[in-house]
């Protein structure tokens, strides 16, 4: 692996302006929710499900577990009716179960769990709490936050990401910027549960307001402290923050160089469990691009669907777009706008469709020089065309993170990312 110098610190134009400053957008179903029942790995039977069609529920009504693994709870974002299940396409882009939620409009609400003084608790009994509460991470890859704090042998420091540095979103910098106490809560959980004295909140130098405003946070709580980074992509991805504030590397996990990574709004919704017995049913999300009429910051109940979010915003700019659940660097590319906000999810963003012609590779090792993993993507794609599975392995395909910037940055308009993804799927094929 190469070193991360020079030009693989890329600026991107993150056209953050489109929503950044304005107000959040509160929005409810036009009737049903669709709550998908997966989770990472974890499809529908892997969850035992706790309503029966025709029960009333309310937000915070626990609906569904998983019954072995990685504990996942599932909790209903609307009050309503339970319906029953339906299988419709994810954002994952394969069809899942969704658990329907007919939703009465009301929003009325129970506590999810009691609440709990963090301050009295033990470091387990805190992971204990965040097990049961279901806080996930939810930067976008929704792994379940307990685990990372399970054993925290050897870590010196938690990072919290606030970088957000994919183009057009602006979900977490609007949640820290209207919630900075809630995000020093959950930074101080974290402090304890990971038995560290030192926590970091990265935040991108071209936000001064937002430092500002978590700086004063930060204030009185002892060991939480504010830490600037570049504005580059793809600073977000933990081994590149890792390697900016602690100046190591390490193999397989962030903690094999002393630190936690966790994303600044989890730490927001960690607080709100252990503050107010609050669960993971509502998510703000960035609904931005070319695209859209009204780019938008939206805060909307699990499994709304993004079509009715859409139109709330106005609607598309012209007739061809591409609806991408996520950013346009990390995000996926779904034929139709019927999919849901799940947990995860941060953004939606829409983009004029425009034809664009890829040539023959010019060899000019941009996508090598760019990549923040140290691969050469231009050789996975060469072992793609010539099906050499041996090569794909051989060349590191598995470690791609798929950020998107080989293909941002390649002269010849040469989707180089998706080439990459079609050798990590043919080598997990061949695992299987």
């Amino acid at each position: 692996m190469s070193l991360f110098l020079g030009s693989m610190r890329q600026h991107i134009p993150g056209h953050k302006e489109l929503t950044e400053k304005s107000e959040v957008l509160h929005l409810m179903p036009k009737q049903n929710v669709y709550i998908p029942l997966v989770h990472g790995r974890s499809t529908d039977k892997d969850f035992n499900v706790l309503v029966s069609e025709g029960d009333a529920v309310k937000v915070g009504t626990k609906l569904a577990e998983t019954k072995a693994g990685l504990y996942v709870p599932i909790y209903s974002s609307v009050s309503g009716t339970y319906k029953g299940t339906e299988k419709r396409m994810h954002s994952s882009m394969r069809p899942q179960v969704h658990m329907v939620i007919e939703a009465d409009g009301k929003q009325e609400s129970i506590q999810a769990f009691e609440p709990q003084d963090y301050t009295k608790l033990s470091r387990q009994e805190c992971v204990d709490f965040v097990q049961q509460a279901g806080i996930i991470g939810l930067g976008g890859a929704g792994f379940p936050t307990y685990v990372k704090y399970g054993k925290p042998n050897g870590v010196d420091v938690v990072l919290i990401n606030a970088v957000e540095c994919e183009p057009f979103i602006t979900a977490d910098y609007r949640n820290v910027m209207d919630d900075p106490q809630d995000l020093v809560t959950g930074c101080l959980i974290m402090k304890k549960m990971a038995e560290v004295d030192q926590v970091y909140i990265c935040i991108k130098e071209s936000h001064p307001d937002l430092i500002e405003q978590v700086k004063k946070a930060c204030a009185n709580a002892q060991g939480v402290d504010v830490r600037p980074v570049p504005d580059v992509y793809p600073m977000g991805w933990e081994r590149v923050l890792v390697r900016e504030v602690l100046h190591k590397e390490y193999g397989n996990l962030p903690a094999e160089a002393g630190a936690i990574v966790d994303n600044a709004t989890t730490a927001i919704a960690m607080a709100q469990a252990f503050t107010r017995g609050q669960a993971i049913t509502q998510k703000t999300v960035t609904i931005s691009g070319n695209g859209i009429k009204k780019p938008s910051n939206v805060s909307v109940p699990v499994g709304m669907p993004v079509n009715e979010i859409i139109e709330a915003c106005g609607g598309y700019s012209c007739d061809s777009v591409r609806v991408i659940a996520g950013g346009p660097m990390m995000g996926k590319t779904l034929i139709k706008d019927e999919f849901v906000i799940d947990r995860a999810m941060n953004a939606i963003t829409v983009l004029k469709h425009v034809e664009d012609d890829a040539i023959e590779c010019l060899r000019c090792g941009r996508c090598s020089d760019h990549c923040p993993a140290g691969l050469q993507p231009v050789r996975i794609s060469m072992a793609v065309k010539a099906n050499d599975v041996d090569e794909m392995i051989k060349r590191g395909a598995s470690s791609c993170i798929e950020c998107g910037l080989c293909t941002y940055v390649c002269p010849s308009h040469i989707n180089v990312t998706e080439n990459v993804r079609k050798a990590k799927r043919v080598i997990a094929l061949k695992k299987k």
